[in-house]
């Protein structure tokens, strides 16, 4: 990519797209498009008709997306299969009408089957049955992938597509109703530890396993995905390690600093049993994490407690 490239990261004030200007700004680009939910509906096709035919940017990382947690996900099923579909479509059709040059699709590792063999390999998709709790959100970013697919079979369109893991990082999500699993830990572990709570209460038995990516890790794979990846299908962005929920509970409470104890709650849906990524096929291009869980685990919570939002929590 050329230094004055136009850069279009959508979803730029999410903990993907904030990252992912960070790493372009790193290498030097500059000329970056963006625009806030609130300046440009990505659900409507023609406010982004407008915007594509007037801004034509030269690249795109669609990085938008109405995301959450298991309870999220199952509770707003319409919405998030609606939102995502339409948010997609309209960004990757207008892509391809207004000529961009590549277009970088970020899906979800909850893609594939509930029951696929680990680790999770990219021709895995669509071997069998969904997690049914995160079903819709997984239906559309499937959807994606094959947009993606289809228009580069059709009109010879460069976009490609790439499954992140479990994602962590700054300007994560904290709200306890409709976030992730670590950000969910963060919170209640420090406001557990500032009201000297006898126990913390963890939904679901803590036994299934998952793998955890830093942000910042992320966006470096994409940027390297944007200048050098240009293949059909899809790729695996990942650490290929993981760990259990429990283990995960006590890294947390170990980096919070709570003396209390755990107690799990089965009652609370547990989601797949594991997801653990494949990620040969990019680690054979020569890319890899570098920040371990516990480093990034430590700096997201100190970027917490920091944050003027997080007062809330205090």
């Amino acid at each position: 990519m050329e230094k004055n490239a136009k850069i279009y990261v959508a979803g730029h004030r999410g903990m993907v797209g904030s990252a992912m200007i960070r790493r372009l700004q790193q290498a030097g680009y500059e000329n970056l498009l963006t625009r806030t939910s609130a300046e440009l509906d990505l659900r409507e096709q023609a406010a982004v008709a407008d915007f594509f035919a007037a801004e034509k940017p030269e690249y795109v990382v669609l990085a938008a997306a109405k995301v959450g947690g298991i309870v999220a996900n199952n509770t707003y099923r319409a919405d998030f299969l609606y939102e995502n579909l339409m948010i997609e479509a309209n960004v990757i059709h207008q892509s391809y009408v207004q000529g961009v040059e590549k277009l970088l699709f970020l899906g979800s590792s909850c893609i594939y089957p509930k029951l696929a063999p680990q680790p999770l390999q990219e021709n895995a998709l669509l071997t069998g049955p969904l997690e049914d709790t995160n079903e819709p959100y997984a239906i559309a970013k499937i959807a994606g992938i094959k947009l993606c697919d289809a228009y580069r079979a059709q009109y010879g369109c460069n976009f490609i597509s790439a499954m992140p893991t479990n994602l962590y990082g700054p300007h994560d999500n904290y709200d306890l109703k409709n976030s992730h699993v670590l950000p969910a830990l963060i919170r209640k572990f420090h406001e557990a530890k500032l009201a000297g709570a006898a126990e913390v209460e963890v939904w679901g038995s803590g036994t299934p396993r998952r793998e955890f990516l830093h942000a910042d890790d992320l966006a470096d794979a994409c940027f390297w995905l944007l200048e050098n990846y240009n293949e059909p299908g899809l790729v695996n962005i990942g650490t290929g390690e993981d760990l259990s929920i429990k283990e995960l509970a006590e890294l947390v409470q170990r980096t919070v600093g709570y003396g209390g104890s755990i107690r799990f709650n089965p009652e609370y849906p547990d989601g797949t049993p594991r997801k653990l990524m494949d990620v040969s096929k990019l680690a054979g291009h020569g890319w890899q994490a570098s920040i371990g869980l516990e480093e990034g685990v430590a700096a997201v919570y100190e970027d917490f407690v920091a944050q003027p939002e997080a007062v809330a929590y205090r």
